[in-house]
């Protein structure tokens, strides 16, 4: 299912970024990384193909790196599957740092994993591009409504 970097807008790109650099501070606020981790996150900044440039471009200083609540919670989640699917596997790992960032969200981890659960489930079509960014949000309404 995977969305390749080069078919969003420069815009949509960086905002993506934003949101990596995010989770990144999440798990850098902590006095250790577990390695498994680390290497998620690692990945996902090689498949961003980040650079140098990037650090500079959003003012960025890895030491003052953290979370910081986004105002659109969403369009966070979004980012997270996006992510996900850059190379077109799903592993364990990854949805591990997505539901930890989920919740700090604050979302429930259950319905986090109902989410992915709903996206992967649901066959790909090559003739009709999924909008996964108004996937996740009739699913979260729904979700929402049943709270």
């Amino acid at each position: 299912m995977g969305t390749p970097a080069n078919l969003l807008t420069t815009e949509q790109l960086e905002s993506v970024k934003r949101s990596y650099f995010n989770v990144l501070g999440l798990f850098l606020q902590h006095e250790q990384v577990e390695s498994r981790f680390l290497r998620c996150l690692i990945k996902w900044g090689i498949q961003l193909q980040l650079s140098t440039a990037d650090l500079t471009h959003t003012n960025l200083d890895l030491d003052k790196l953290a979370y910081q609540e986004p105002r659109e919670k969403i369009e966070s989640l979004y980012h997270l599957v996006y992510m996900i699917y850059l190379d077109n596997v799903v592993e364990d790992i990854e949805l591990e740092v997505t539901t930890l960032y989920a919740e700090r969200l604050g979302y429930a981890p259950e319905v986090v994993g109902e989410l992915f659960k709903s996206i992967a489930t649901v066959p790909f079509d090559q003739d009709k591009p999924r909008d996964l960014k108004k996937e996740i949000e009739e699913f979260m309404k729904i979700q929402k409504s049943l709270e």
